[in-house]
């Protein structure tokens, strides 16, 4: 059985003072033992947050990593060694922000994935679609596509140690949120793209649902039968809602 998976992205949110107000109000949850939980804090407050959490069943992932995996010279880049050596044990890859807005193609990300998996890193990848997509009934596509692209160049063997994010673009701190059902029908055909390759590795493999994730619509979201849980960007900003969010994935 697939454990319940709830991570937090604070995207590019955050000072010294906020984010101790929020290491203390995480500190002070009552977390469900039988969900995992992560947090992704920006750079800047990696260590703080590292150091602020230890002891607390929190792990802590970056937003973002390098295509190569140990230091050299790529000026303004943070290498998944470095990140792995800070104490983080998880990575995005792949976010629609980086995507839409920084002009990430599935050929970088698939050595980011792959520079982050050598260096002991679970990439968390993130898959979606735009809402012009999405209307043209391309969604499937779409989603196939950029999970296609880790699959033909690494093999489906890789998502044994990863983790998939299925983030509608048009749902990213919209407030819209696909419906219980839209969402468990992309994240069925996901795994059953991976079943194709390998039933094992799709049936093991957690799908989390991210696009404005709150507590009161995280109970049936997480009720479908393929959502192992959530990706929460905004919602992750306030302790209490965050612990709530996880509770229901307990349930």
């Amino acid at each position: 059985m697939r454990r319940p998976m709830v991570a937090g992205n604070w995207k590019m949110h955050g000072t010294r003072a906020s984010v101790a107000e929020l290491i203390k109000g995480l500190r002070d949850l009552a977390l469900p033992s039988g969900v995992d939980v992560a947090v992704f804090p920006p750079f800047l407050h990696i260590n703080q947050v590292i150091d602020g959490l230890e002891g607390k069943p929190i792990s802590i992932g970056a937003q973002n990593s390098a295509v190569e995996s140990m230091q050299g010279a790529l000026t303004g880049e943070i290498a998944p060694s470095q990140l792995v050596d800070a104490g983080c044990s998880l990575v995005l890859v792949g976010h629609s922000e980086r995507r839409q807005v920084l002009g990430e193609q599935d050929g970088m990300l698939i050595r980011k994935f792959a520079a982050a998996q050598a260096c002991g890193l679970t990439p968390v990848l993130c898959i979606g679609e735009t809402l012009e997509q999405r209307e043209a009934g391309k969604t499937l596509e779409v989603v196939s596509r950029q999970l296609g692209s880790i699959i033909e160049e690494l093999g489906v063997g890789a998502f044994a140690s990863a983790v998939i994010a299925y983030e509608p673009v048009w749902a990213i701190g919209t407030g819209l949120t696909a419906s219980p059902q839209q969402a468990q029908d992309v994240h069925a055909a996901i795994r059953a793209q991976l079943a194709v390759e390998n039933s094992e590795v799709a049936q093991g493999v957690r799908l989390l649902y991210g696009g404005s994730v709150k507590a009161a619509n995280a109970v049936e979201l997480f009720g479908m039968p393929d959502i192992d849980g959530g990706l929460i960007g905004g919602a992750s900003l306030n302790a209490d809602e965050f612990g709530a969010i996880c509770r229901a994935a307990g349930n």
